[in-house]
């Protein structure tokens, strides 16, 4: 018995060699070129990258990039909290087709749904003339560019809090609506407080796809600098334009956004386990 549990516990050289092994593939792809891309922001100085994010073209960009994540992420928050109680509470036709669509965006690249949406939108697209004729414009706008990042984020609050409910159950749902809980009710004070995390973890992963965002985005922006380009776009922009101060400085400030919101879901999970 002893001498097979030691045959199936790895040493302590083995451990830390899977550590090393583990901590220099990290370090190999994400610590050193992110770690580079700072070095060359700031070894002119401070000054120069002062200089470029605050320029007109990059404070917009940072505008616009905030605005696709405060549209984008409260619209697949709602939706995607009602699409989880709609398919784990309930039974109907289609639902493993639903299911399946919700896992769209993880299947097909960023840059055909761009050009879906620009089929579908644009000025030959099957609503695009309409629209047009009445005044609204999508393609080569941010209207466009929030559909993109809408649909792009869609699938991480429903994910994430699917599980949540099926581990939950319906029981006290149930217990409320005996007691003579409406509806609204038994969401406010019994559904949400159980898939509160659940929904917290979706929005931090919804929020970080939402600000990386770059092919859908590319396709139906247009690319117009000072008025359809964030700040990914951006980055591209400058490095084509060989301002590599200006491009290094948008990364920087897209990096140190994604960190706050990489920061936010750790801090959410030491409250998950209390729960």
């Amino acid at each position: 018995m002893s001498a097979s549990a030691a045959v199936a516990t790895p040493g302590r050289p083995s451990r830390i060699g899977l550590r090393l092994v583990a901590l220099g593939y990290l370090a190999l792809l994400l610590a050193l070129p992110v770690g580079l891309v700072f070095y060359r922001t700031f070894e002119s100085g401070v000054a120069p990258v002062w200089e470029a994010v605050t320029t007109p073209e990059a404070m917009h960009a940072f505008y616009l990039t905030c605005v696709m994540v405060a549209i984008a992420v409260p619209a697949n928050t709602v939706f995607g909290v009602v699409c989880a109680i709609v398919l784990v509470r309930h039974r109907f036709r289609g639902k493993n087709v639903v299911n399946a669509l919700i896992d769209l965006p993880f299947a097909i690249s960023p840059v055909v749904i761009g050009l879906a949406l620009l089929l579908v939108y644009g000025r030959e697209g099957w609503f695009g003339g309409w629209l047009l004729d009445h005044g609204i414009q999508v393609i080569f706008s941010p209207v466009g560019m929030v559909l993109a990042t809408i649909f792009v984020s869609l699938p991480f609050v429903v994910r994430e809090v699917m599980p949540v409910l099926r581990e939950v159950g319906d029981e006290q749902e149930q217990a409320a609506s005996t007691l003579g809980a409406n509806g609204w009710q038994t969401f406010w004070r019994v559904t949400l407080p159980a898939i509160r995390w659940g929904v917290g973890y979706g929005v931090v992963l919804a929020t970080a796809r939402a600000l990386g965002e770059f092919g859908a985005v590319s396709v139906v922006s247009g690319k117009l600098v000072g008025r359809t380009e964030t700040l990914p776009l951006q980055v591209e922009e400058r490095f084509q334009r060989f301002d590599l101060t200006g491009a290094y400085s948008a990364a920087v400030v897209l990096a140190l956004m994604a960190l706050v919101v990489v920061l936010s879901m750790n801090l959410l999970k030491p409250k998950d386990r209390k729960v």
